[in-house]
């Protein structure tokens, strides 16, 4: 039995197929599938997923850093809106991409500090997209006062920025990157242990070998969690059950 911690089903990419695709991962044993937001615009679509599929689908409320533009300060109004309207499982997913464009860097740190308050304020954890910005996220999140709990999602980094999520009180994503064969990530996770991860796919995203460059979906969870299972030399069983475990722990009641 797995748990879904992250992945885009509301997406175009989905529209021709989504139920079937919704039938796939419950027949791959995903008990819970979670919905990061992305903007104002990506939220109706999936509020509309959620409405369908209550109890299994969960909807979170945020910004994506990508989405940090000219008008970020009207969408943080959005988000702000939403936490008012009703409760979410989390905030995200927020953060700072520095991959892409670093044009609106400043927008991102104040768009994603703006956000763990509101997090901070609702009582939920946050789910964090980082990329390209280990360093200034963790930065960011040491200067917090309050306490706040959540997820590094995608997690591809090193032994030591684990151990810095982890002291942090997060838990890391782990996702088809670990299948990749030059991605490095399993022998990072050598070094980690299972009571800080949980499972994610990023669909329609990071597809697993072996379909990789294709659509992901979350039925896919399934070859990560026995890749894990490889890595860390235990049964996917375990795997499925620690890391279920772990998204209970960081979602609440609703898992």
């Amino acid at each position: 039995m797995l748990i879904e911690t992250h992945a885009h089903l509301y997406a175009e990419a989905f529209d021709a197929d989504r139920d079937a695709m919704i039938q796939r991962a419950q027949s791959a044993g995903v008990t819970q599938i979670y919905l990061p937001n992305v903007d104002s615009i990506s939220y109706p679509s999936m509020l509309a997923l959620e409405k369908k599929y209550p109890n299994y689908c969960h909807a979170m409320t945020g910004l994506h850093p990508c989405s940090v533009k000219e008008t970020y300060l009207s969408e943080l109004k959005f988000v702000e809106k939403t936490l008012e309207d009703r409760k979410f499982c989390a905030v995200g997913e927020i953060g700072i991409d520095l991959y892409w464009d670093k044009t609106f860097f400043k927008e991102q740190v104040v768009a994603f500090e703006r956000q763990i308050a509101l997090a901070q304020a609702a009582q939920i954890p946050i789910v964090i997209h980082s990329r390209n910005a280990t360093t200034e996220v963790l930065e960011i999140l040491k200067n917090k006062k309050a306490l706040i709990r959540g997820i590094f999602h995608c997690f591809g980094g090193s032994v030591e920025e684990a151990r810095a999520i982890i002291d942090l009180g997060f838990y890391i994503g782990i996702g088809g990157v670990l299948t990749y064969k030059k991605s490095g990530l399993d022998e990072v996770l050598k070094h980690i242990s299972l009571e800080h991860m949980v499972l994610e796919t990023d669909a329609p995203y990071l597809a697993p070998v072996p379909f990789r460059g294709k659509r992901n979906e979350t039925a896919y969870l399934t070859h990560i969690a026995q890749k894990l299972a490889v890595v860390k030399e235990v049964s996917v069983e375990t795997v499925g059950a620690i890391t279920s475990r772990n998204a209970r722990t960081i979602f609440g009641g609703l898992t």
